[in-house]
């Protein structure tokens, strides 16, 4: 297994970037080789690429903080079809090693094998969990 670890060191700053509005990029199989499958702003748009027979591994960018800080935190995902076969299944932790020397600067790893799991609500809220205390009053003064 090997990664293209230039096309994804790229797609992973793009996320990372504050100055640009690219909130996810997905990391697909290409034959051996992961690299950059598609990018985006619309979590939704992340959520439909992930097939059912797939292994994805997302970096995703969440807004987070209070009125007086708000933050950038993200998250790693790794998708794993539900009808992925076993064969594939059990490469996965070895080949999320890959993607993690490239994706180095996260909040919060998930592991998920059902759209369920990966609501944005859900995620977000797990994200935030990572952070601490929002002290704000929910009012901008």
């Amino acid at each position: 297994m090997s990664i293209d670890k230039e096309a994804m060191y790229e797609s992973y700053e793009d996320v990372r970037n504050d100055d640009t509005p690219t909130m996810w990029v997905a990391f697909k199989y290409d034959n051996k080789v992961i690299k950059p499958a598609a990018s985006g702003e619309d979590y939704g748009e992340f959520l439909s690429l992930l097939g059912e027979d797939e292994r994805v591994y997302g970096f995703v960018r969440f807004e987070t903080g209070d009125e007086l800080s708000k933050r950038a935190k993200f998250a790693l995902i790794t998708w794993v079809g539900p009808r992925t076969s076993v064969l594939k299944k059990a490469k996965v932790s070895t080949d999320k090693a890959f993607v993690k020397q490239v994706v180095q600067n996260y909040a919060k790893e998930i592991l998920a094998d059902s759209l369920e799991e990966l609501a944005y609500d859900d995620v977000l809220a797990q994200v935030k969990a990572t952070g601490g205390a929002n002290y704000g009053t929910g009012v901008r003064a």
